[in-house]
């Protein structure tokens, strides 16, 4: 249990790192783009914060799933 949740906090902590380092590095982006949502359209933003924030909810799907398909340890089956 210890283990999973050890994995779960580090995966999160890490993608919130790089989610602030993210936002910190697409300031200075000029070419801006706008997704279209269905009907609507998002806000223009820069393409490198859109494939940085995908990469973001990999890392913190990833990681999350990870931690909860592990099998168990032994000492956590009794």
């Amino acid at each position: 249990m210890l283990l999973r949740l050890r994995l779960l906090l580090g995966s999160l902590g890490g993608s919130v790192l790089l989610l602030a380092l993210l936002c910190l590095g697409a300031q200075n982006l000029d070419d801006r783009v706008s997704l279209r949502l269905g009907l609507a359209r998002s806000a223009p933003l820069p393409t490198g914060f859109l494939i940085g924030l995908a990469v973001v909810l990999g890392v913190v799907s990833g990681g999350s799933s990870v931690a909860l398909l592990m099998p168990m340890q032994e000492e956590e089956r009794r």
